[in-house]
């Protein structure tokens, strides 16, 4: 059931990454030309795409994290310190995310073209995705007591061996 559950997740992971590059490489630029067609500022029309695609850019990075902690999961590898590299990584990604997010509604906060409640919305996303940073990082904190636990058990194993 285990391998089944990772291969279903590597599925998607590949899915969503081959989506978010057609996206970066065929729709970025369509939502470039939309946004001069549409007579947008310069002051909003290229930070609005820069976010956009640097947005996409933490979305591939923490899918690349997570498939190399399900290589780690396949080996039976997971409780190592190794984890925790791809785990920050992650934490980061989606704190940039957050901070990409806010940025967004900052460029979007100023003139009468965007609603001040969709300007609070936006806020509240990147409220939400600080949120799930912090979730993450406990998640992380969980691990490394994961991983004490399992060189404690190593280390009573060693002993109780030595003394059979």
């Amino acid at each position: 059931m285990r391998n089944l559950t990772v291969l279903a997740l590597r599925v998607v992971i590949a899915l969503a990454l081959a989506g978010s590059l057609f996206v970066q490489c065929v729709m970025a630029p369509l939502l470039w030309i939309d946004l001069v067609e549409a007579d947008a500022p310069p002051g909003v029309r290229v930070p609005f795409v820069v976010i956009f695609v640097l947005g996409l850019v933490t979305l591939q990075v923490c899918a690349v994290c997570v498939w190399r902690l399900l290589t780690m999961v396949r080996r039976e590898e997971v409780f190592t310190p190794a984890a925790f590299r791809w785990v920050d990584v992650i934490i980061g990604a989606i704190a940039a995310a957050a901070v990409l997010v806010f940025a967004l509604a900052v460029v979007l906060a100023p003139g009468e073209q965007v609603a001040p409640g969709i300007v609070l919305l936006i806020c509240g996303a990147a409220l939400v995705l600080g949120g799930i940073a912090l979730i993450v990082l406990l998640l992380r904190m969980l691990l490394a007591q994961a991983v004490d636990r399992d060189r404690e058990a190593r280390r009573l194993r060693d002993e109780l061996d030595e003394v059979i």
